[in-house]
């Protein structure tokens, strides 16, 4: 598992991410998601995940839709057309801020 301090420069990004690829997911179902495609690398906590939700809703990057599961309400966020043109302006930032970090960790010898 990896450290906090790592996590939450990069949950954003991740939620976005996985909203962009499966349309509309509720906060258990994203944490799970995530910790299977990481094979349980990234591991999310409610405590991170619901505000980051709560934050990219408030700046119009997702919204959100009520559902009614048996005697559950379950919440579903899914990207705006704003979301939409973010989530790739970070994927964009955060591929170019890998490939620098590769290359001050693996330096070329001349």
């Amino acid at each position: 598992m990896y450290s906090k301090e790592l996590l939450k420069g990069t949950l954003q990004t991740i939620v976005l991410k996985l909203l962009a690829e499966n349309g509309r997911m509720y906060g258990y179902e994203i944490t799970q998601k995530v910790k299977e495609q990481t094979e349980g690398k990234i591991q999310l906590t409610e405590g991170a995940l619901y505000p980051s939700l709560h934050k990219l809703e408030a700046e119009g990057l997702l919204v959100t839709e009520t559902v009614n599961i048996g005697k559950r309400i379950r919440k579903y966020y899914s990207l705006t057309p704003k979301g939409d043109v973010q989530t790739a302006s970070k994927l964009e930032e955060f591929a170019s801020f890998i490939s620098t970090m590769q290359f001050l960790l693996n330096p070329k010898t001349s």
